[in-house]
């Protein structure tokens, strides 16, 4: 509130930066993402606060939190863009949109069956596909409304059951598919001459992998423990080549490293991997709108 009482004046530019703010928790990471100066993202919440007399966020050395107050805007800035989005689409007479977020490894193998699928039961909404190689980005543009569903691969019986933090709000999924995983070397690795591997022939062996938030590093943590030696290489492409050069094993889904297999490049191990399941995530107070329900549907068909 203002100080004579009255409604304060609430921009959609400073909603939008506020919302940017809360997805991305620092000010640099949000006017990147709004191709912003991060001054200009700063002025805006100030601004913002200042119209508001409250404080939105607590600043601290690991980012940006919110208080109690920004706690309650977050819900009616959510609301406030999301009607101000309708209403320019349905004054400018076009489609509505379906924004879908899909972790970069799945988004190309995956993504375009369940467009093709969607399109034949609503050809009069449109899919927007924001790929995103960050898990936790995903979840939290499902929660703030800037996405409205995401796939991302998962384990276990609920969100975050692979070993990721899961941020609060009210989140549900539908498990679409399997995705196999495959444990592969180089043909002249002496793991790959075994008939049987066990987790124990893996202590001190090179494990190529990405980033800790890395879905198959999380998964090579629950089948492997801390047995083999992580060798960070980089993201799928570049562990699958440095696998296939002789420089350590890896953890990958099985379409990823089908080529290299029957090429003679890699060879799969003789380790049973438990699947990873293909997830939708999504907000269940958000169901109802436009397309969600078909897409739930295209994609388990998909």
């Amino acid at each position: 509130m203002n100080g004579d009482g009255g409604a304060a004046a609430l921009e959609l530019r400073q909603l939008r930066t506020f919302a940017a703010v809360v997805r991305h928790r620092t000010v640099t990471d949000a006017a990147v993402a709004l191709q912003l100066a991060p001054s200009s993202v700063s002025q805006q919440i100030r601004t913002l606060e200042a119209a508001l007399g409250v404080a939105l966020f607590v600043r601290g050395g690991k980012g940006m939190t919110l208080t109690t107050a920004g706690q309650r805007l977050e819900g009616w800035a959510r609301t406030l863009l999301a009607q101000a989005d309708a209403a320019v689409r349905d004054v400018r007479d076009l489609r509505p949109v379906l924004r879908l977020g899909a972790l970069g490894t799945i988004a190309e193998v995956y993504v375009p069956r369940i467009l093709a699928r969607f399109a034949q039961r609503r050809p009069d909404v449109e899919v927007d596909v924001h790929a995103d190689g960050v898990r936790d980005g995903l979840l939290r543009g499902v929660l703030d409304g800037h996405l409205d569903a995401a796939l991302l691969l998962d384990a276990g019986d609920g969100i975050g059951g692979l070993g990721f933090a899961v941020p609060g709000g009210s989140l549900t999924f539908l498990d679409l598919q399997p995705v196999p995983l495959a444990l592969v070397a180089a043909p002249g690795s002496a793991l790959a001459q075994r008939e049987r591997v066990g987790v124990e022939d893996l202590r001190g062996e090179r494990l190529l992998v990405n980033v800790p938030e890395c879905s198959f590093w999380l998964a090579g943590q629950r089948l492997l423990g801390d047995g083999p030696r992580r060798v960070k290489a980089g993201g799928v492409p570049v562990m699958r080549a440095w696998a296939e050069q002789g420089l350590g094993v890896t953890l990958l889904p099985e379409f990823a490293v089908t080529d290299s297999v029957a090429g003679g490049r890699l060879v799969r191990l003789a380790l049973d991997v438990p699947d990873l399941a293909l997830r939708l995530v999504w907000r269940e107070d958000q169901e109802e709108r436009a397309g969600i329900r078909d897409m739930l549907y295209a994609a388990a068909r998909a």
